[in-house]
């Protein structure tokens, strides 16, 4: 399996406040980020697998919705993780 129990502590170490955090918006968007990044490998050598591609959209959404939450919230919050992982808007 592409995502262990110590790949996510390890995901959650470094974007939330502890390895057990995994409730902060912060380690939610950049655990949905590493899974979208690998659906979308799989995508690239697999365009006929429309459940993996419905996953995708569905996950890009929660992470949209998380990021939003964190946008009206705390804005440097947001910054920091949208500046982080590298997404854009």
């Amino acid at each position: 399996m592409y995502l262990t129990s110590e790949k996510k502590q390890e995901i959650f170490g470094k974007y939330g406040k502890s390895n057990t955090d995994t409730g902060s918006p912060e380690s939610q968007i950049a655990l949905f980020s590493y899974r979208i990044n690998h659906l979308t490998e799989h995508l690239k050598s697999n365009k006929k697998d429309y459940s993996t591609e419905r996953a995708l959209v569905s996950l890009v959404g929660k992470r949209r919705r998380l990021l939003d939450y964190l946008k009206d919230n705390d804005i440097e919050r947001y910054r920091a993780i949208i500046k982080e992982l590298g997404i854009r808007k």
